[in-house]
């Protein structure tokens, strides 16, 4: 099973880190991520540039409407993703505990929904179209 893991972080304890303070976690957390790849756990991921680069698109009185950054009302930002592999969610769980990351700020697991055949349900309706 796949499981997204969400990590956010607050931006601005993690600039009041010393730069040895964030080398050090860096380290730790790409060092457990290697241990996750190792036993097949590892199935991707990226961290984010800070929000202050992010824009959000919604979608208002029939056009997209384009703002700077998220609207959380939250000092914790996403910073990152990883998609990780494991049996069930109490798997996932258990590994992610061990992740170094969960230092920085939370990380929200969910299981990937398959969608395969919603897909190709919407290929069939589209293809009826053309």
């Amino acid at each position: 099973m796949k499981f997204i893991c969400l990590g956010y972080a607050d931006e601005k304890t993690w600039a009041a880190r010393s730069e040895s303070e964030r080398n050090a976690l860096v380290d730790e957390c790409l060092a457990y991520d290697d241990v996750l790849r190792r036993n097949g756990n590892f199935a991707g991921g990226d961290a984010l540039q800070s929000a202050k680069n992010a824009r959000t698109l919604r979608w208002q009185k029939g056009k997209v409407l384009v703002t700077d950054g998220p609207y959380a009302e939250t000092k914790e930002q996403l910073g990152g993703i990883l998609v990780l592999e494991a049996r069930d969610l109490d798997h996932a769980i258990q590994l992610m505990s061990k992740h170094p990351g969960v230092k920085a700020g939370p990380f929200e697991i969910r299981p990937t929904e398959d969608i395969s055949a919603m897909v190709a349900e919407s290929e069939r309706r589209r293809a009826k179209t053309h």
